[in-house]
């Protein structure tokens, strides 16, 4: 119970006490890049045009939601276990298993980045 309570709180005290009311600052390579793929939003960190009820309900949402949603439990299952818990505790524990879907997670993150979304964005 205290443990639920504790995370309310803090919840609470972190938005109130911890949030910048500056607005979020964007470099200008990335803001170019962005712009090409239908990004202009840039008022929150999340940006509009992905994480809204209209962006869900498109070919893009349903695509980056629920198929990475997907990916990520199959992924998970599949390796045995989450990014957080390979790279923590597996790599600390120096095992080959762990070293190994670390860096699998990693060049599948680079991938993702720097090719698929690329793609899925100027649908």
């Amino acid at each position: 119970m205290f443990f639920v309570v504790g995370i309310l709180v803090g919840a609470f005290l972190a938005t109130q006490l911890l949030t910048n009311p500056e607005p979020i600052k964007v470099a200008p390579a990335l803001l170019a890049e962005l712009k090409g793929y239908g990004i202009t939003d840039h008022s929150s960190v999340l940006p509009k045009e992905l994480f809204s009820l209209k962006g869900l309900f498109s070919l893009r949402g349903l695509i980056m939601l629920v198929g990475g949603g997907f990916l990520v439990g199959f992924g998970a299952r599949y390796a045995g276990g989450c990014t957080s818990g390979h790279a923590i505790m597996g790599i600390s524990d120096l095992q080959v298993p762990s070293m190994i879907a670390t860096a699998s997670f990693m060049a599948g993150g680079f991938l993702m980045a720097n090719v698929i979304l690329p793609i899925i964005l100027n649908l």
